[in-house]
């Protein structure tokens, strides 16, 4: 069955996506959201990263970016069971073991809930300003993610030794509660597909629409193949902007709305493309219709979903 999961507002604005409420929105509502999701079978709940965001991108960006550890640390306090990614961590803006300190510390704090989500990266600036290699942030990326297995895994002194990095004989504890953290490559470019298929246990496509998924998806199982990956990868989509039920005011384009069933079997064709889970989204004009939202596509969409 495909499984569900998303991405929590407020926490990032971008114009993009953001809906006007989450402007005055703060703590206690996504406290809710969580709860909502935790309540009602939501797989994940995740939170994006950027450090700062240059004047040039303020406009459509935003500047309104939590940090994902701290906000992911904060609702896995108030939540028992969903899980935590981050979606994605631009992993290359810090040393590996600075992640692994901040992540493993997640882990353990939330009972082995972590699902870490990793991209390369599209602000310039940003990298500049805390000495990061923009340029080369694909191979770097590549050998974080080598080096975050390691300083995730099992070890109290994990090992590394690459081309930028290397470590031993330093301890970190507490250890993560899970044996091996997911690590879930974000990304549409050839690079991002790449490495998702070499290195990943899941892909986080980033805006694919429907009709190019599938060819993505071939993809990347046949570049996973090639190198040999026998283990099973997490396929994931972002979908449509929904609305459960008619809304009664103007959703605007490119939002699936309508009967519980319908939204189901609109749904139902990613599964058939080989997606293992779907990040919903919903259309709301606050944070009772966001939560409402939530509950009606568990209780009502969710059932239908194969």
């Amino acid at each position: 069955m495909v499984v569900y999961g998303m991405q929590l507002p407020v926490q990032s604005q971008s114009t993009l996506y953001a809906e006007p409420w989450e402007a005055d929105a703060g703590p206690a509502d996504l406290l809710e959201i969580a709860r909502v999701a935790d309540r009602t079978g939501f797989d994940y709940i995740a939170s994006c990263d950027h450090v700062a965001i240059p004047r040039r991108l303020a406009g459509p960006m935003g500047t309104i970016w939590y940090d994902p550890v701290a906000t992911l640390s904060f609702l896995a306090a108030a939540t028992e069971r969903v899980r935590l990614l981050s979606h994605v961590a631009v992993v290359g803006l810090r040393h590996p073991l600075v992640s692994a300190k901040a992540y493993a510390t997640l882990d353990h704090l939330s009972g082995g809930r972590l699902v870490l989500g990793v991209g390369a990266g599209h602000v310039q600036e940003e990298f500049e300003a805390v000495g990061a290699d923009f340029v080369r942030r694909g191979p770097v990326l590549d050998e974080t993610i080598d080096a975050l297995r390691a300083a995730l895994g099992p070890e109290e002194f994990p090992e590394h030794a690459g081309e930028r990095f290397a470590f031993k004989d330093l301890g970190q504890r507490p250890r993560p509660a899970q044996a091996r953290v997911p690590v879930w490559v974000g990304g549409s470019s050839p690079a991002a597909v790449r490495r998702a298929a070499v290195k990943g246990d899941g892909w986080l496509p980033q805006g694919d629409p429907r009709e190019k998924l599938a060819v993505q998806i071939a993809r990347l199982k046949a570049l996973r193949e090639e190198a040999g990956v026998a283990d099973p990868i997490t396929v994931g989509a972002i979908t449509e902007a929904l609305y459960v039920g008619e809304a009664g005011w103007e959703l605007g384009r490119r939002t699936l709305s309508g009967k519980p069933e319908a939204l189901a079997e609109s749904l139902n064709a990613y599964g058939a493309m080989g997606v293992h889970q779907i990040q919903v989204r919903f259309r709301s004009r606050s944070r009772t219709e966001l939560t409402d939202q939530m509950a009606a596509f568990a209780a009502e969409v969710a059932p239908h979903l194969s």
